[in-house]
């Protein structure tokens, strides 16, 4: 009994197991970004009733912005405002300079919301400009700047990008103009060529001092963003700028960079205090070298620098069998030549060289060398031994001067003041997709922003997943090693079914146990102290019984846990054990028994009692099993 709760212990075990696994799987696909997101998904359903319902149920109104911004944008209507470039890119030739690209505001091919639409680059290789006026200009003062727009790279993505240019308030600032020299102010967005994956942030900062405006790139992601342009779903790219100077870059709604601009921006926002000087030079007679050759070694008499490193092994001698007047390579005489060989043009014709057949049996053919092996007296061009330069001055640098172009910047936040967004780009993909654009300062704003518009395209995309089946086939031909865990993952409820349910043959000894032990007779005493013994037995498996039943029906503290499965674990890796150990206990069990029947019956014998004898002859006669037979019948029962 006891071993067959063991064995649903463990059919119960392994089903845990294998739940374990199944979810760690699903739990490392979800995209291994640590992302944080919101419940969208309450959000969206907040949203009215008055557009077209989706096949999920999924109900889309334009999102509205809740609080003051500076630009919002969802091309869910006409498109107006936007203004398409008609200049021309510099430094390239006339048939490609055009940004002659064309958008179209179209939905989503895949994972579609009904009446959500979106401004999509629809030409490859083309250069592409489209801008628009903010609604008010941003001052770069006392509040925070956000941007953030939805990206989906349709059909992937080969080189190209979909950053976004925040365009520096000028004077004479012309949309129908916009091209890649236009000053900006902010550049933000994805950008992928080759194998490199970039998303872009870099500020044009003006030097106090000279009035010149330098490009600094925050320094790069330590997230892999590979899955973010190749899963062709709907990313959510968020930039956040503070007063404070510092930022922060988000994917997804999970921060994928933080920073601050006087610290992490390459070049450095302020350049340093001191340069070297540019007049310094090392002077001739500096020694750099740490270690020199001893002058004072003189090479050995005997060391001769013209032996060769390989010689002659004339130990070697020449295989039985070679065949020195075949060659390696004969003509192959099946080979024919072309009907339209020309031998004045082509010159006379060869047939192709085969390996000579008769060399294949042979342990070599053509002329026989003799192998060379290493010149034990071979020792080299002799070198002096390095010594420690007792002249050495370390590395030269030049000495340090005051930097004439140093400033100190101590609030990079404050930029030039931006009055339009543009997007200017060279693809070689079609079909990227954007849509949803906010430029305000708070942040509560942003996140409602993407609640109605990017919360119900991860909605729609989540449902849209296959299933699991699909999901762990993807994830081994990403990470091969998977297919080693599935197969054990099935191999596993497999063999523990056959080696718990298969039924085992029955042996000799099983066999034994049910035929009763007539041949020793019992004594009127020792039947009944056996009986005694069995009401005791009785007593003692119901004891157990009730504590098993306790123990399977009430709670386990956290070391009975641990200990049963560790037992467990025990009896699957050693069944054979088990069993052997079972027998062998019955066995016991038994002679005891019989050992204690016979000295019983060995104590009447000599006791000579004339009542104890005629007890166990009527014992006897009357056909009642012996106590022997009964003590087998009940322990096989149990």
């Amino acid at each position: 009994m006891a071993r067959m709760h063991s064995k649903w212990d463990w059919l119960c075990l392994s089903l845990l197991i294998i739940s374990s696994v199944t979810a760690e799987i699903e739990e490392g696909e979800v995209h291994g970004a640590d992302v944080e997101a919101e419940d969208f998904d309450k959000e969206s359903q907040q949203a009215d009733v008055d557009k077209d319902k989706s096949s999920l149920g999924v109900v889309y109104q334009t999102p509205k912005p809740t609080g003051d911004v500076y630009f919002a944008e969802t091309f869910d209507g006409v498109l107006t405002g936007w203004v398409l470039s008609k200049a021309k890119k510099e430094d390239t030739d006339d048939n490609i300079a055009k940004y002659d690209g064309k958008w179209e505001v179209e939905e989503l091919k895949e994972n579609t919301v009904p009446g959500d639409k979106g401004l999509v680059l629809k030409s490859a290789a083309k250069h592409h400009a489209i801008s628009a006026m903010l609604t008010k200009a941003f001052i770069f003062d006392k509040k925070p700047l956000i941007i953030q727009y939805e990206v989906n790279f349709q059909g992937g993505i080969d080189c190209g990008g979909a950053y976004i240019k925040l365009l520096s308030s000028t004077d004479d600032l012309d949309l129908e103009f916009f091209f890649d020299k236009t000053p900006y102010t902010i550049m933000f967005g994805p950008d992928k060529c080759g194998e490199d994956y970039k998303l872009h942030f870099i500020i044009r900062h003006k030097n106090p001092k000279t009035g010149e405006y330098d490009e600094k790139h925050a320094k790069r992601p330590d997230t892999d963003l590979k899955k973010f342009y190749l899963d062709k779903k709907t990313h959510l790219y968020t930039l956040v700028l503070k007063p404070d100077d510092t930022f922060e870059m988000l994917i997804d709604q999970s921060v994928i960079s933080k920073g601050s601009l006087l610290e992490d921006m390459v070049p450095p926002v302020n350049p340093p205090k001191e340069i070297d000087d540019p007049t310094d030079k090392k002077p001739d007679d500096w020694d750099e070298r740490q270690k020199i050759p001893d002058p004072s070694a003189v090479k050995p008499d005997d060391w001769d620098e013209d032996e060769p490193s390989k010689i002659e092994d004339l130990d070697a001698v020449k295989p039985e069998g070679w065949l020195d007047n075949e060659p390696q390579y004969v003509p192959d005489p099946s080979a024919k030549k072309p009907k339209d060989w020309d031998e004045e043009m082509d010159g006379e014709w060869e047939a192709p060289q085969v390996s000579n057949p008769k060399c294949v049996t042979a342990p070599g053919c053509g002329l026989w060398v003799r192998p060379m092996k290493n010149n034990p007296k071979y020792k080299g061009k002799w070198k002096a031994p390095m010594i420690v330069n007792p002249n050495y001055q370390g590395i030269w640098s030049p000495r340090k001067i005051p930097n004439p172009d140093y400033f100190e910047d101590p609030h990079p936040f404050e930029m030039t003041p931006i009055s339009a967004i543009g997007i200017e780009l060279w693809s070689m993909t079609s079909d990227i997709y954007f849509d949803n654009f906010i430029i305000c300062s708070e942040r509560e704003v942003a996140d409602r922003w993407a609640a109605d518009g990017w919360g119900l395209k991860k909605l729609v995309a989540s449902a849209n997943e296959p299933g699991m089946f699909s999901q762990l086939v993807t994830a081994a031909e990403d990470h091969p090693w998977l297919w080693v865990l599935y197969i054990l993952t099935l191999a596993l409820p497999v063999g523990l079914g056959v080696l718990f349910c298969w039924p085992a043959k029955k042996t000799d000894e099983d066999i034994d146990l049910k035929k009763p032990d007539i041949s020793m007779p019992v004594t009127k005493g020792g039947l009944k102290q056996g009986r005694g013994e069995l009401e005791d037995d009785e007593i003692d498996l119901e004891e157990e019984k009730e504590s098993e039943d306790i123990g399977e029906d009430g709670k386990m503290s956290k070391t009975e846990i641990r200990l049963r499965f560790f037992c467990l674990f025990l009896k699957l890796i050693s069944p054979a054990d088990d069993e052997s150990k079972d027998g062998g206990d019955t066995d016991d069990e038994e002679d005891e028994v019989a050992g204690g029947s016979q000295e019983e019956g060995d104590k009447s014998h000599k006791s000579g009692s004339e009542d104890e004898v005629t007890g166990a002859d009527e014992t006897a006669g009357s056909g009642s099993v012996p106590l022997k037979a009964v003590r087998k019948r009940r322990v096989q029962k149990d």
